[in-house]
């Protein structure tokens, strides 16, 4: 599986790296906060959406609050077949440290 900083993702972003943002956190979490033109496909729905992106030809990144459970997602869409999945290391929180501190931390 591919891991990206989110250096890495804003870098890849700026250099023209056209990729669906996915957070897989909660409702709840992501009406708290969230990146901007992320969608949301919370992790406790996967089984209703997961053939939805699996079949997506763009490269995901995917992130929760950590990294684990956008890990797992992307684990699972990689056996489902999609090409290209990258976790986003360190999750929304890390993202809030080294990119966007107007992002709240939880």
């Amino acid at each position: 599986m591919m891991q990206w900083t989110p250096t890495e993702a804003v870098t890849q972003a700026d250099e023209g790296m056209d990729f669906l943002l996915i957070d897989v956190r909660e409702p709840e979490e992501f009406s708290f906060c969230k990146l901007e033109s992320a969608l949301l496909y919370p992790l406790s729905e996967m089984t209703r959406w997961e053939s939805e992106l699996a079949e997506c030809k763009k490269p995901l990144l995917v992130y929760c609050h950590h990294g684990v459970r956008s890990a797992r997602v992307c684990a699972r869409l990689a056996a489902l077949g999609h090409p290209k999945t990258i976790n986003l290391a360190g999750g929304i929180d890390r993202w809030s440290i080294e990119i966007d501190a107007n992002i709240p931390r939880y």
